[in-house]
């Protein structure tokens, strides 16, 4: 049997065009370009927050940023990889975690959206990763390497200082959570971060919480239980 042929319904180009129109291609593009920047505006949205930048200078971002979209459980990053990477959340939820000798799973760190989230110490040194990054939900991210980094940073030199502002606003609110691990009851340290965080709480799985404050998911169950009666 000959093999069948299928020829795409194709308009002619109208006076003064060149080129095949073809129906529905340009809206796909257009509606992809506009998603596309969508998602840059997320990221420029948030360093105008912390800086200047002129609107040129925007148009810039989108060349040195991959947009990537993770599933649920999909790792981002896995302990032992080389680190070249590091995501801007766009929408959803990760969490940085390591596997302790006993084979369980540490969550160390959660990045919801417009936080940044790498293992920095290899980002920076481009060294094996100490942690892994896994999706808590479906993500949306933004993702640039190091080298990417920094031919950015020489092109937009004022991001130099939204990166040195984001990063000691994370340190400083690290140093808090450092002083409360220490000061406070397993039973304040969970009503703490219920009352400042309470949709946060009721977003991620107990068993990664429970890892996060340093309980086990039976005593947090508990906590929860005498917390909401």
């Amino acid at each position: 049997m000959p093999a069948t042929t299928i020829t795409p319904h194709v308009l002619k180009p109208m006076a003064g065009q060149t080129g095949l129109i073809i129906p529905g291609f340009s809206w796909n593009c257009n509606n992809f370009a506009r998603k596309q920047d969508a998602v840059i505006e997320n990221l420029t949205n948030h360093i105008r927050k912390f800086c200047p930048i002129e609107a040129e200078k925007i148009h810039l971002l989108e060349s040195y940023f991959e947009h990537r979209t993770y599933r649920k459980k999909e790792v981002l990053l896995s302990e032992g990889q080389r680190c070249h990477e590091k995501y801007f959340i766009v929408k959803g939820c990760v969490h940085l975690y390591y596997l302790k000798q006993n084979g369980v799973e540490q969550t160390t760190d959660f990045a919801l959206e417009n936080w940044w989230t790498s293992d920095f110490m290899a980002f920076q040194t481009g060294s094996m990763a100490q942690f892994s990054i896994r999706a808590v939900e479906t993500t949306q991210v933004l993702c640039i390497t190091a080298n990417s980094q920094r031919e950015l940073l020489k092109q937009v030199p004022e991001l130099n200082a939204y990166f040195h502002l984001v990063f000691q606003k994370a340190y400083a609110a690290s140093q808090i959570r450092f002083r409360l691990l220490y000061e406070f009851s397993k039973e304040e340290l969970y009503r703490n971060f219920y009352e400042q965080f309470p949709q946060f709480v009721q977003r991620v799985p107990q068993y990664l919480l429970a890892s996060f404050l340093g309980f086990t998911p039976e005593y947090l169950s508990e906590i929860r239980k005498k917390y909401l009666s």
